[in-house]
């Protein structure tokens, strides 16, 4: 059961953490938790992930690993050797996946999060490992006929806003996911 949110919705942001934090309340505080956001910064619809990844290192994440920027992007050619890198250095890890895909044209603008994998680059027909333990996508554009030309044509300030929005989301959920944690360990917590 996925969630699906209007990132033009008022409350998006606070929607997008409600439902990261469904999965995010399953998680043992033994493991450490992994937002992988994929894509690349050369391509305007493709840069979603990089974009996620940006904003949220200026953040405090709250003991998570940020991993995909835009100085460091995590894309088709280096994820499989980055999915080895992260399992080698965080072996209990949980990943949250973080991508753009394309869609049905009613549904550009929606930010999909839900349970088990995402499988990057499957709109471009790439063969590439499915990774995540929760995933949560941004519809930037419609599929179907050149999709690459699509990606590379998607409106810039769409990606920025949906990035602002699932990183901002991803932030509270962290936040609100220590505090309950806080609250587990110290039940004299406020």
């Amino acid at each position: 059961m996925k969630d699906w949110i209007d990132v033009f919705r008022s409350n998006a942001v606070l929607e997008v953490s409600k439902a990261v934090l469904k999965h995010l309340n399953k998680v043992s505080m033994n493991n450490r938790i992994v937002i992988l956001c994929i894509g690349t910064d050369r391509s305007t619809g493709d840069s979603l992930g990089p974009l996620v990844g940006y904003r949220l290192s200026r953040y405090h994440t709250l003991s998570a690993m940020v991993v995909g920027t835009l100085d460091q992007p995590v894309h088709a050619t280096n994820l499989c050797e980055t999915l080895e890198r992260i399992n080698k250095e965080v072996p209990n890890n949980f990943i949250i996946a973080v991508d753009a895909c394309l869609g049905t044209h009613g549904n550009i603008g929606y930010i999909t999060i839900g349970k088990g994998p995402l499988k990057p680059g499957a709109g471009l027909k790439k063969e590439l490992p499915e990774t995540g333990d929760i995933h949560i996508t941004g519809i930037v554009n419609h599929g179907g006929f050149m999709d690459f030309m699509v990606l590379q044509n998607t409106r810039l300030s769409l990606v920025m806003k949906m990035s602002e929005t699932i990183a901002d989301g991803l932030q509270y959920a962290l936040w609100k996911y220590h505090r309950n944690n806080e609250k587990i360990l110290n039940p004299y917590i406020q």
